[in-house]
């Protein structure tokens, strides 16, 4: 297999632009071989390839600009933004492409409404400014994803050899319309995020024909550009090393690997090195990130929540501009670590920004709809009706948008160019690492003496902290309380407290599963998808089953009691599944939904009162078509109080889960007091579940005011849109 470069000419001239551009608020540029001064730091990372890209996804670009948006240069005159992102390092452009994202009216569906010939007008932008292109294909009409990979209306009924026979006419005649434009094309993804599907095809050898079709149509018109496979969750422990292995074993023809990379819920970049360089070195491919981002303020700028919008799910750097640079580097290092096969970054969607501010939502909802610049369109409800046909609204990303909401560059764009030379700012506080305890219901809590202030530079220093008085933690949820450092510095401590579970070997992991009565074909102790830990329950049906799993629990206090389990998996059609709490007077039942692959549903069943000295059984059932598939993980009895609830008590453990999909766009946000347990929301779909993120050393934005932390957190209950992905 060639190696792929880029023309030297056009290498040299990008690094000589990143190196000579002066920062924003730079004094005078430094010595190639000392950082320049900024008003953010970021280290240099040495040794970096000339022709590493340096990239961002811009797809939404003509929508925006159709709703009036408006781009600036550093002194803050209207430009062009491939002139201005070039102007700050950046060397590469992706754009994400649809097959047909409008309705049969001809109206789009938003999120940019990127079909082949708004794709062809931006990679001709792109190149007039000398950066090269990354094209996207997502083969379905609207986002696809690890949860969602949905045949194009076109296709709708394909077989898997028409289906890879259609994605190569697709393939060839998209990209002859790139060459024909002159577009710089320097890489070509068969798919977006396709984890477990690609095409509306799931499971391999199906996912493999459709990656070959498109990978032969990139040879045969486009011959010196790089075919990437791209998925996610680098998180999950032999996930990448598990489908490379498959892109092998299925004779896949591809140069590169992509991760999507989102410091949110994708573990650290240790290990994002560790899992690239596997894949790298085992099947001697290229890799690289193709997304990434974070947040540079919690606050919403359109009137449409954000996906990233509470204090608790932005901890692992500082929620500001410093933060967005150094999370950035940080990814870019990550990838540089592999080697020589690491090859580039891109960050995600940096000039999102809102059409208006959130006292216009009216006039914004308007724009949205006409211009496609928010995330979905009403009109994409007929081809994705449980998703966008009821969420649709505008950008859920513009708190991590590298522009200021008038269009004017923030310094964090210039990151593409400090990681050449380094860049130094003045020290000061960039956060204070949340401390975050487990403990059961009742347990005593002693918060630390100290905490960890974290500064520009990446130096820490403990300081001594006062904590405002601990609650009552009787009753199970996420309590968090605020502190002030002795510098005046807010600090914030997250305690979980959870209800003891009554079950024995509730998630499998132990090889004595005795005390679970199984009816029906259903794999208990099995290796796939668990939820927590390493085993779960299995089950895949070749041809319609039933099946049932419970435990028994006897001599329980009096007292009230609620089951729960977890389910991830899908085909369902219209087959059922549910979890029951049976008692001798009563019972309590939830369903379970099948999202998709990794999408967790997590129902809890209504209470059940019982006297001293009684059972009760916790029972999984299920009745589905032929093939259904997935697995049930972390099932739990829990006792949550005394009696039956008065009306002034609520429930301990209750909440309204946050679900995976966005809200209404006019959400009403509501400030917990200081003490009140805020329950988690319902995990997200796989590329957005947080995994890892509850670990001590964390860290909290400086410079939240202690309300604001107790407003931000109140608001994970809310249902927001959290999968734009």
């Amino acid at each position: 297999m060639p190696k792929h470069t880029r023309p030297a000419a056009l290498a040299a001239l990008r690094l000589g632009a990143a190196l000579a551009v002066a920062p924003l608020t730079a004094v005078q540029a430094a010595p190639i071989d000392e950082p320049v001064e900024a008003g953010i730091t970021v280290p240099r990372v040495d040794g970096l390839a000339s022709d590493f890209a340096l990239g961002v996804d811009v797809s939404s670009v003509l929508s925006l600009e159709d709703s009036g948006v408006v781009f600036r240069d550093d002194d803050g005159a209207p430009a062009d933004l491939f002139a201005v992102l070039a102007d700050h390092g950046v060397t590469d452009v992706r754009v994400r492409v649809w097959n047909d994202p409008f309705d049969a009216a001809g109206r789009g569906y938003g999120g940019g409404t990127v079909g082949v010939d708004r794709a062809v007008e931006i990679g001709e932008r792109a190149t007039a400014a000398g950066l090269g292109v990354a094209v996207d294909f997502h083969y379905s009409d609207f986002w696809a994803d690890p949860a969602k990979q949905k045949a194009p209306k076109a296709w709708a009924g394909m077989d898997a050899t028409e289906t890879a026979a259609a994605v190569g006419d697709f393939t060839r005649d998209a990209l002859t319309a790139f060459v024909a434009a002159g577009v710089d094309v320097q890489l070509v993804q068969v798919g977006n995020e396709t984890n477990g599907g690609v095409a509306g095809m799931t499971g391999w050898p199906d996912m493999a024909r459709v990656f070959s079709a498109g990978s032969a149509a990139v040879r045969a018109v486009t011959p010196d550009a790089l075919v990437a496979v791209h998925v996610t969750n680098p998180e999950r422990p032999g996930h990448y090393a598990a489908y490379a292995a498959q892109l092998a074993a299925n004779d896949v023809d591809y140069d590169v690997f992509a991760s999507s990379y989102y410091p949110f819920w994708h573990g650290t970049t240790a290990n994002l090195t560790a899992v690239l360089r596997q894949v790298a070195d085992t099947y001697d491919k290229r890799v690289m990130v193709a997304e990434t981002s974070w947040v540079r303020t919690l606050d919403d700028a359109d009137g449409h929540p954000d996906v990233i919008d509470t204090a608790s799910e932005a901890e692992a750097y500082p929620v500001s501009v410093q933060g967005q640079a150094t999370a950035l580097h940080d990814v870019i290092q990550a990838v540089a670590d592999v080697g020589d096969a690491g090859i580039g970054a891109y960050y995600w969607e940096p000039a999102w920004l809102p059409v208006g501010p959130p006292e216009r939502l009216t006039q914004n909802r308007a724009l949205w709809e006409r211009d496609g610049s928010g995330w979905a369109t009403s009109f994409a409800g007929e081809y994705d009706p449980e998703d966008a046909g009821e969420y649709f609204g505008g950008s859920a990303w513009d708190n991590q948008s590298l522009f200021d909401v008038d269009g004017t560059p923030l310094e964090s764009l210039r990151t593409s160019s400090y990681i050449r030379t380094g860049a130094v700012a003045p020290r000061e506080v960039t956060g204070v690492d949340a401390v975050r305890i487990a403990v059961s219901a009742g347990e005593n809590v002693r918060l630390p003496e100290r905490v960890t202030v974290r500064y520009s530079d990446g130096a820490s220093e403990e300081s001594p902290v006062t904590w405002d008085p601990t609650p009552d933690l009787a009753h199970p949820g996420v309590y968090e309380i605020v502190g002030e450092t002795d510098d005046g510095h807010a600090a914030l401590a997250v305690i979980t407290v959870s209800a003891e579970n009554l079950l024995r070997n509730p998630g499998f992991e132990d090889s004595d599963v005795s005390m679970w009565t199984v009816e029906g074909p259903l794999s208990l102790r099995a290796t796939d998808d668990p939820r927590s830990g390493e085993r779960s329950a299995h089950f895949f049906a070749a041809s319609p089953i039933s099946f049932a799993l419970e435990q028994r629990v006897d001599g329980l206090p009096a007292g009230r009691y609620v089951a729960a389990g977890a389910l991830q998996g899908g085909a369902f059609g219209d087959g059922t599944a549910r979890i029951e709490l049976i008692s001798d007077a009563d019972s309590a039942v939830a369903p379970f939904t099948a999202g998709g692959w990794r999408v967790w549903s997590e129902p809890r069943t209504d209470e059940i009162v019982i006297a001293g000295g009684e059972s009760l059984t916790v029972r999984v059932t299920a009745d589905l078509p032929a093939d259904a598939w997935g697995t049930i993980d972390d099932l739990a009895l829990e006792r949550v109080g005394d009696g039956a609830p008065t009306p002034e008590e609520p429930t301990p453990g209750e909440s309204t889960p946050a679900p995976t999909q966005p809200a209404p766009t006019e959400p009403a946000p509501g400030a917990a007091a200081p003490g009140t347990p805020t329950p988690p929301a319902t995990p997200l779909p796989s590329h957005t579940t947080p995994d890892g993120l509850a670990a001590t050393g964390t860290s909290m934005p400086f410079g939240l005011a202690a309300a604001g932390l107790l407003a931000l957190a109140a608001g994970a209950g809310l249902a927001l849109h959290r999968r734009r992905r």
